[in-house]
């Protein structure tokens, strides 16, 4: 029991609280849908799909360094890999009885996921492919997935200007991924691993997520402005203030004291952005709701 104990801290279930925003966000954009169905979607993406993800590049990067959610991860045990198959059959049944589509986009997510740390393929060491990849799916593609977990055909889903939004969840992404990085450059350099993020180095790293976030918002809010929800604008600017605040304050003290580009302010960014974007869709939500 103690190794399944160690290999359940392995999956990361709290810390799929980072990839949330793009749930509410895919949901902040609907006007209509059955609330058992929402709750059932984020149950499977939250507690079964993003925790085999986690568990099973766990398993093959055997990290002795911080990682996303753990500062001092546990001994990688086989009972990890017990855990992820039995969390990937769960996810994958639960989502074929919620839609059979539902159910192919969950199973294509974990097969993608799977490539991205599996030695024989390893996404990990290509730094364009693998930032293309990991976007693409826990952005666009996260966010289509939702919306047909909750009930809306494809064909809905791929229309403008909802799938221009899905476009805005890959730019986000696209900005905070290579910042999860850039704290772990000596451990990818001795694993071969060349990612994005060691590849700009430090200061380019900060800069690409910058650009990143800052065409994101700047697409988001145009689609608001041109959809009549200005109320929408002003929502999201008031609630991710913090995260400017946070980043730009982040960037300056790096410029004098690179040890502030350590695990603890990573985790900092990850939890601050992921809060105050969950925030902004959730009001959001609310407001269509109830206003």
């Amino acid at each position: 029991m103690k190794g399944y104990r160690s290999a359940l801290t392995l999956m990361r279930i709290p810390f799929s609280v980072y990839l949330m925003p793009i749930f509410w966000f895919a949901l902040s954009s609907l006007t209509a849908y059955a609330v058992w169905r929402a709750v059932a979607v984020f149950l499977i993406l939250h507690l079964l799909v993003y925790p085999a993800s986690n568990g099973y590049n766990s398993y093959y990067d055997r990290d002795e360094g911080s990682i996303g959610g753990l500062k001092h991860p546990p001994k990688v045990t086989r009972q990890l890999m017990h855990l992820v198959l039995l969390f990937d059959v769960l996810a994958v049944m639960s989502g074929i009885l919620l839609s059979p589509l539902f159910g192919a986009f969950v199973a294509l997510y974990l097969l993608v996921s799977k490539a991205y740390s599996y030695e024989g393929i390893r996404l990990k060491k290509y730094p364009l492919l693998s930032t293309f990849v990991v976007t693409l799916f826990q952005g666009a593609f996260t966010f289509v997935m939702v919306q047909v977990g909750v009930g809306f055909e494809l064909t809905e889903v791929l229309q403008a200007p909802n799938v221009w939004f899905a476009v805005v969840s890959t730019l986000f992404l696209c900005g905070s991924y290579p910042l999860t990085q850039i704290y772990q450059h000596a451990e990818d350099r001795q694993r071969g691993d060349r990612t994005l993020s060691l590849i700009l180095g430090v200061k380019g790293t900060f800069l690409f997520a910058a650009i990143s976030l800052t065409l994101g918002t700047a697409l988001l809010l145009y689609l608001y402005l041109t959809t009549a929800q200005v109320q929408r604008i002003f929502i999201f600017l008031l609630c991710t203030a913090p995260i400017v605040y946070f980043f730009a304050g982040w960037v300056l003290k790096s410029q004098h004291d690179p040890r502030v580009v350590n695990y603890e302010n990573t985790m900092q960014m990850n939890k601050i952005s992921s809060l105050c974007i969950s925030t902004a869709f959730i009001a959001m939500i609310v407001v269509r709701m109830y206003l």
